[in-house]
């Protein structure tokens, strides 16, 4: 494993999200890339560094001040083709932006896709403690996640879908 582009890519992380916190106001942000770098790792089996790096960096772009070339100076173009397609694109209105996004994630290698699973189980776990709407919200986009990238997607990594399903009722049972 290229260790070196792993410890940069989460000291860079670091450094873009200083300051910002999560929905609960009191978890610095950087818990959350940092999460779902180790969901990736320890549950999905994911050993690419390039694929660890672009999960921990996933939201720089969408978050920070951070644009596509700062990532592909740094990481190089397979780093920041995944950290692009793992972006929103905030200027549209929202039901659009998530049309397109899940368009964006469906048409993507299964290093995005896996990238976006750890993304939605972190969340889904993070938002337990938070109002029940924001839970029916998130467990929507959730499922609409698994009905666009499901069929299809590859046995090796069908283990990612189900800890992804398994959270999901985890959270229903607190609606």
């Amino acid at each position: 494993m290229n260790q070196h582009l792993l410890l940069e890519a989460i000291s860079f992380a670091v450094r873009r999200h200083q300051g910002q916190m999560r929905k609960d106001r009191a978890t610095p942000y950087i818990a959350h890339p940092l999460r779902v770098m180790m969901i990736l790792a320890r549950d999905f089996g994911v050993q690419d560094p390039e694929v660890l790096a672009a999960a921990v960096l996933h939201d720089t772009i969408e978050d920070t001040a951070t644009d596509r070339d700062d990532i592909a100076g740094r990481f190089g173009e397979r780093v920041a083709g995944f950290v692009a397609a793992l972006t929103k694109d905030k200027r549209l209105a929202e039901e659009e932006r998530e049309d397109r996004y899940l368009e964006q994630i469906g048409g993507s290698p299964v290093e995005v896709q896996l990238c976006k699973l750890g993304d939605a189980l972190d969340n889904l776990a993070d938002s337990i403690g938070l109002a029940a709407d924001f839970r029916r919200k998130n467990l929507k986009k959730t499922r609409r996640l698994l009905d666009r990238i499901s069929a299809g997607f590859p046995e090796e990594w069908k283990r990612a879908l189900e800890a992804v399903r398994a959270e999901m009722k985890e959270v229903e049972k607190t609606l």
